[in-house]
């Protein structure tokens, strides 16, 4: 039974809400305007119900969960769908901060001593939401993919990369076509930043969708080439010099132009492995913690060419450290080789 004082400060907070949607302005259709990126039209998920099944990895130091619930359940029989539902506390907007505090905010004491005190406070609704990703359906590889595990570093060789990696990858339906969908227009066309068009050395250049573009604290953008069949790193070649110097220098000048960032406040690099084979290329805020940007997986872009500068198969030579997680069939292949 909750106290009467919280009672009172989830009815003050509910009438807030009320009052914050009623003076919203409708927009075009009806529906009510929304300040951010992306459709201001009401939304609802793409599935009915959704009774958790298991957290799969939460991190309380990135405010965000990873929840994998049934959907579409008729009897709560199990029959429903999977998916996977994302809940990700957005940052703070430092325009918009101010107001958290103005008036007579909704708080809670928690802790208090000499000068110090420690509240819960509890902000209007435009001030609250939460980033929610959606998989859906899920499939038992998207289930492995979220889940918490182990993680394994490998070290690859040229021929390692030849003889396990690059069958496994060849014997892997991996679906693309949502980068294709990109490159030619027919998704998210509108939430390009810039583009190169030029089909063997240009590029795309969009916000990735972990980026809500209301602060530049985590900026992240990606840049995807238009030529297809550089799968990775390690087929990239002196070939590739003139798209890669494109990707670094245009990219950097176009996030300066559209955001005011800097090419020296700018972490530009890729991937190893990646998260999906069509070469791409992050640019992220040079303060932001983004996932992957660790030593053992990211590659700085600037190195990458200097490197193709001095010897034009370098990636097809050196050795490569990764991480695979435990349950990871690629990771069980490099073990069995290690032992014959």
């Amino acid at each position: 039974m909750e106290e009467p004082s919280v009672q009172a400060g989830k009815r003050k907070r509910e009438e807030e809400e009320k009052k914050e949607e009623s003076d919203r302005v409708p927009g075009p259709g009806g529906d009510k305007e929304v300040i951010g990126n992306g459709t201001t039209a009401s939304a609802r998920f793409p599935f009915s119900g959704f009774r958790l099944q298991k957290v799969l990895k939460e991190s309380s130091r990135d405010k965000i969960i990873f929840l994998h619930g049934k959907v579409n359940e008729t009897s709560g029989d199990g029959e429903g769908d999977d998916a996977v539902v994302i809940l990700e506390k957005t940052p703070f907007q430092v325009d918009q901060v101010a107001q958290l505090l103005l008036g007579s905010p909704e708080l809670q004491l928690q802790f208090s001593n000499d000068i110090y005190s420690t509240y819960n406070l509890f902000p209007p609704r435009l001030l609250s939401d939460i980033k929610t990703t959606v998989v859906y359906p899920a499939t038992e590889k998207h289930l492995k993919k979220y889940l918490r595990q182990d993680l394994h570093l490998v070290r690859e060789t040229g021929d390692d990369y030849k003889n396990i990696t690059l069958p496994y990858l060849d014997s892997q339906s991996l679906s693309i076509q949502w980068v294709y969908n990109i490159l030619e227009k027919k998704a998210e066309a509108d939430r390009i930043v810039f583009e190169n068009p030029d089909p063997s050395d240009g590029f795309v250049l969009i916000p990735d969708l972990k980026w809500n573009q209301k602060q530049l604290d985590d900026l992240y953008l990606i840049a995807i080439c238009h030529r297809r069949g550089i799968r990775s790193l390690r087929e990239l070649t002196g070939e590739h010099l003139p798209l890669l110097r494109n990707i670094l220098r245009e990219g950097q000048e176009a996030i300066q132009q559209q955001y005011q960032v800097k090419e020296d406040r700018l972490r530009v690099y890729l991937h190893y492995q990646p998260s999906y084979y069509h070469l791409h290329v992050h640019f992220t805020a040079l303060g932001f913690e983004a996932p992957g940007s660790g030593v053992e997986r990211a590659h700085l872009l600037a190195d990458v060419i200097e490197n193709l500068e001095c010897d034009p198969h370098y990636y097809q030579q050196r050795a490569l450290t990764f991480a695979l997680r435990a349950d990871d069939p690629l990771l069980k292949l490099f073990q069995e080789a290690r032992k014959s």
